[in-house]
């Protein structure tokens, strides 16, 4: 059976957060990993409230180093020393971040009693037996990441067929997930009859970025599409001056990338009396479109 990816928006605000929203920040978790994606302040209140442990965190993804993004982690950082944090944490992200992060965290005045290890990374950076990590570099004015997150796909062993042709499991199984047949018993069986394609999943997450070509490629057939929607169509001309994307680039992108579900964050206060009218302008393109709130949580 396999595992499912949990999502869970600690942070869904854009530069200024709200009473309702905080800074950016996501948490991933998919068996024993926990990655969260950015870490904007306040992250580790949000843990707080929404009953996690941040003693769980296996990773940390930073898509940039604007201050709503990462003004979380001396705070966050703190909190791990003082519960005994006792992994090594790694840190990802853009090129130039290891002397930033360095720096603005001052990890001797920490004083933290477990290991930081910062990598700047691109393309694919991770890979583990079940799945990998990958970056694509976006357009904001910095060096700034993408991030998809993806589950590989598995041939698995069908056992409710080996038990109706009574098939004892064995050594041969491994023959059977390399797609040999096999003899069993004297009687020849194929592979084929015996296993399926257990399909992967994948999880894009596009945050501050202008509108580039580049996006379509890196998020195609993400089983859940997390964008950033600082701006709506109404307010284009602003959303290029910053370097955002509007909700309705963000239609646009799921539909042509045929992603399954598209999910809004990164929301500005202009919006929070309108999230409506911000939905709808990401749904006349692509109607699976929702808005994440702080402490949305899905699952795939």
């Amino acid at each position: 059976m396999a595992s499912n990816v949990r999502i869970n928006f600690l942070g869904t605000s854009a530069q200024i957060p709200t009473a309702k929203r905080n800074h950016s920040a996501i948490l991933l978790n998919y068996k024993d990993e926990n990655i969260l994606v950015d870490c904007g302040e306040g992250t580790q209140r949000q843990f707080r409230k929404a009953k996690l442990n941040p003693c769980r965190i296996t990773k940390i993804l930073i898509t940039h180093i604007h201050g709503d993004h990462i003004f979380g982690l001396p705070g966050l950082i703190s909190t791990l020393n003082f519960s005994g944090y006792n992994k090594e944490l790694h840190i990802y992200g853009p090129k130039g971040l290891k002397k930033i992060i360095e720096e603005f965290l001052d990890l001797e005045h920490l004083k933290n009693d477990f290991k930081i290890k910062i990598q700047e990374v691109y393309g694919k950076f991770y890979e583990s037996e079940d799945f990998y990590i990958e970056a694509e570099s976006m357009e904001h004015g910095i060096p700034t990441n993408a991030y998809n997150f993806v589950i590989k796909s598995k041939i698995r062993i069908d056992k409710a067929k080996l038990k109706k042709y009574k098939i004892k499991e064995g050594p041969f199984l491994k023959d059977l997930k390399q797609g040999k047949d096999i003899v069993y018993e004297g009687k020849k069986y194929k592979a084929k009859d015996l296993v399926y394609n257990e399909v992967g999943k994948k999880v894009s997450i596009v945050l501050d970025t202008l509108f580039n070509s580049k996006i379509k490629k890196f998020v195609e057939n993400a089983d859940i599409l997390i964008c950033d929607s600082s701006f709506s169509s109404e307010n284009n001309a602003d959303a290029k001056e910053h370097l955002h994307l509007t909700a309705k680039q963000d239609g646009e992108i799921a539909k042509g990338a045929k992603v399954g579900k598209l999910i809004l964050t990164h929301i500005s206060q202009r919006y929070e009396n309108n999230l409506k009218g911000l939905l709808n302008d990401a749904k006349t393109v692509f109607k699976n479109t929702v808005i994440a709130e702080d402490f949305s949580e899905f699952e795939i």
